[in-house]
């Protein structure tokens, strides 16, 4: 029996590879009227730009001081967004 393939993605803030599922997607998609927004994508298929974290508060404070996330989108990340991740992380989802 074959093994299963087990994707994996990039953390953006300490860049190791892990499991898709472990992870926290973050994605840039465009809406009807052609404007952009940042949403965190609980399904991980939502079409559009994807950033991959870590479900931890050192990944999310680094990312968030680099301001790497809103040079991959080249936008500007609401802080809204970031306290909605903090949220994910704390609960544990």
């Amino acid at each position: 029996m074959a093994n299963k393939h087990v994707p994996l993605r990039m953390c953006t803030a300490c860049n190791e590879m892990k499991n898709k599922k472990d992870l926290i997607r973050i994605v840039k998609t465009k809406d009807a009227n052609d404007s952009y927004s940042i949403v965190i994508d609980k399904t991980l298929k939502m079409p559009g730009r994807g950033a991959y974290l870590c479900k931890n508060l050192e990944c999310l404070k680094k990312v968030r001081k680099s301001k790497r996330i809103d040079r991959i989108f080249s936008r500007k990340v609401p802080d809204e967004i970031y306290q909605e991740i903090e949220e994910v992380i704390a609960s544990g989802e």
